[in-house]
């Protein structure tokens, strides 16, 4: 299968399921068995991928992609070998990052619910006509796209875990910014936003915000 093929949701599911480490292996750049020259997507879907783990506080080294042909085998078993230790050395999923397992799926989760707009940013916003690995680490690594990252992608996690939470129980604002480690002015404007848009209302019995 082309790499090109490899879905986020799929790498996301895999930590859902508790893989402490995802490795992608495809062909090399320019050496693309088909014209859509999946390697370079799969290569901007790993950056994007390592960029959301981050954001949710996971170690974006569990997350690894490498060229190896067909008649690399000693390679791929160096590079499976070194990926192996890698991850022994970073511990279990979110063990390793002393994040509470509660915490970590409630984040994982939202992640994934985000995948289908995810894709699309990333297809209409974050992929660029270059077909260079150098060209597409050099724009992952940019300003520009920490600016539009931010702006396209973290924000909408942000009120995507605030939604998950409401439709376990109603919550404060208060709440919401210490279960979620996000400040409270940041949460106060999601909840605002999500008010105007009839997503959530305030229950003046309970002094809590209800998911609508």
């Amino acid at each position: 299968m082309c790499t090109g093929r490899v879905d986020l949701a799929f790498m996301l599911r895999a930590f859902q399921n508790g893989k402490d480490g995802v490795f992608i292996g495809g062909c090399w750049p320019g050496e693309c068995h088909y014209i859509t020259e999946g390697n370079y997507i799969a290569f901007s879907m790993m950056n994007l991928g390592r960029k959301l783990l981050k954001l949710i506080g996971v170690n974006p080294e569990r997350l690894r992609l490498e060229w190896v042909s067909a008649s690399e085998g000693s390679r791929y078993a160096e590079v499976m070998n070194d990926f192996s230790k890698t991850v022994r050395d970073l511990g279990p999923l979110g063990k390793g990052e002393g994040i509470d397992q509660n915490v970590l799926r409630r984040k994982l989760e939202a992640l994934y619910n985000l995948v289908p707009y995810i894709k699309l940013v990333e297809r209409e916003r974050l992929r660029i006509p270059s077909k260079s690995v150098e060209a597409y680490s050099e724009f992952f690594a940019s300003d520009e796209f920490d600016r539009l990252f931010q702006e396209l992608i973290a924000d909408k996690l942000e009120l995507s875990q605030i939604m998950a939470l409401l439709r376990e129980r109603p919550l404060t604002s208060r709440e919401i910014s210490e279960i979620l480690g996000v400040g409270l002015s940041e949460v106060s404007m999601h909840l605002n936003n999500s008010a105007r848009q009839g997503f959530i209302e305030f229950d003046e019995n309970q002094k809590r915000f209800v998911a609508v």
